[in-house]
């Protein structure tokens, strides 16, 4: 009877244990965890493939590729160049990001009207090939490293118009960028928000975008994203590659200096 009372004993401590270790584990350990046993099948490899076809394929009223578009490291060159957008462009004298300057390599090698893509809402025609070339652009540079240059005084000026940005309160609920991403440690609802006034880590906040939904099964362009925090914000929609969307960019990408893109990821 004492042995079998030890023994009872023993095994209830070893389950305490347990719990006691299953409890340690944050909700962020296991939002990980989901995303690690979806990344085989990650359905931004489909919007990847989609956009390598429209990048080679002859389309638009000038029935011509994209192969040519420069991002920034001379034409047709594709891997590295989305860790180093937002930047300045001469030739359009302004600094875009990645869907902005697709946008214009569609208008001027193939003949698409930018403005009508503008227009057009997230998902639907022209503006759902951007989002996929955008995909199959970030999917290139997957690993490497974000550097944005800074050099040219319209990339400084849109750093710190997207600082200003960030941190600006208003709307019904006085909120800004800065009210969920500007400390360390904030969370809403299971998921751990990253502080983007720095570095955040590899793989973390604008290290992360495009991203593929699993919540809404949709694929988000980083504009797409701000947008986003916009709406919940209660402020109205920014237009698309409206400055203050490409300042946000311009401000926490390079705060990413240095981070891994792990970019087309996955999300909740």
């Amino acid at each position: 009877m004492k042995q079998r009372s030890v023994l009872l004993a023993a095994v209830a401590l070893a389950s305490l244990a347990g719990f006691a270790q299953a409890q340690t584990k944050s909700a962020a350990d296991g939002i990980a965890e989901y995303r690690k046993m979806l990344e085989d099948g990650n359905p931004a490899d489909l919007f990847e493939a989609k956009g390598e076809e429209l990048w080679k394929q002859k389309r638009g009223p000038k029935s011509a590729s994209l192969e040519r578009c420069d991002l920034g490291l001379g034409p047709g060159v594709v891997k590295g160049a989305f860790v180093t957008l937002p930047r300045f462009f001469a030739d359009t004298g302004r600094v875009q990001d990645l869907e902005d300057r697709l946008v214009t390599c569609m208008a001027t090698l193939q003949g698409f009207d930018a403005a009508a893509i503008a227009k057009t809402a997230f998902g639907r025609g022209e503006m759902a090939n951007v989002t996929a070339l955008a995909t199959y652009v970030a999917a290139a540079s997957r690993g490497l490293k974000f550097n944005l240059p800074t050099g040219h005084t319209e990339e400084q000026r849109f750093y710190e118009l997207g600082k200003r940005a960030f941190f600006f309160r208003g709307g019904p609920m006085d909120f800004s960028c800065a009210s969920c991403h500007g400390v360390d440690g904030q969370r809403i609802r299971l998921q751990d928000l990253p502080n983007l006034t720095k570095n955040p880590g590899d793989g973390i906040g604008f290290a992360a975008w495009p991203a593929y939904r699993v919540s809404n099964g949709q694929m988000w362009s980083m504009q797409l994203r701000l947008n986003d925090c916009y709406r919940q914000q209660r402020f109205p929609y920014p237009g698309f590659a409206s400055e203050v969307t490409i300042a946000l960019g311009s401000y926490m990408g390079v705060n990413a200096r240095g981070a891994e893109s792990i970019a087309p990821a996955i999300k909740r």
